[in-house]
């Protein structure tokens, strides 16, 4: 039995959640809609990340209590390539995620999670785990982007049809 959407509840933090929740008010659409495209907006940045030598006493390091979701080098910024959108995605992940959040996902978009597990695995040497958990950190990775940039590609992409389009294009694609 085929199902079209896949349920998820991954883990993000506070300030993650309310620019999920802001995003999707400013494009007139739910979170789930917004987390699919923003998975479809990450997933090409973290193919062009290289593999980072993670050494074990550098692995993860903390991040200070002011951290906010720009802060950190996402998916949409110059700095989100090489070892600084590695380093970038570390401190993402570093970051507690005490919030869940339950979401829908387009069948097509759920079976892209275990590649992208893969990849963050391949990129910062941490296992990522089950499909939430690499939408976890897919998703909180693309959230610590510029938030006016998430906003711009959210404008773009649902000025060329409806919200989640990206998941519709992927339907084509395959």
């Amino acid at each position: 039995m085929d199902c079209e959407e896949v349920m998820l509840t991954v883990r993000i933090a506070a300030a993650e959640r309310a620019l999920l929740r802001e995003l999707a008010r400013g494009h007139g659409a739910d979170m789930s809609d917004v987390a699919a495209d923003g998975l479809i907006d990450v997933v090409p940045s973290l193919h062009v990340l290289p593999a980072f030598p993670v050494r074990p006493e550098v692995a993860v390091q903390p991040v200070s209590s002011g951290a906010g979701p720009g802060s950190a080098s996402g998916a949409g910024s110059e700095s989100g390539t090489g070892d600084a959108g590695v380093l970038g995605l570390l401190r993402v992940l570093a970051r507690p995620a005490p919030c869940a959040v339950t979401l829908w996902l387009p069948a097509p978009v759920a079976d892209l999670l275990p590649l992208v597990g893969e990849r963050i695995t391949a990129v910062t040497g941490l296992r990522i785990g089950p499909a939430s958990a690499a939408l976890s950190a897919a998703l909180r990775y693309w959230l610590a982007g510029d938030p006016r940039q998430l906003a711009a590609g959210l404008a773009a992409l649902h000025r060329q049809g409806s919200p989640g389009l990206a998941a519709q294009r992927l339907d084509v694609a395959a």
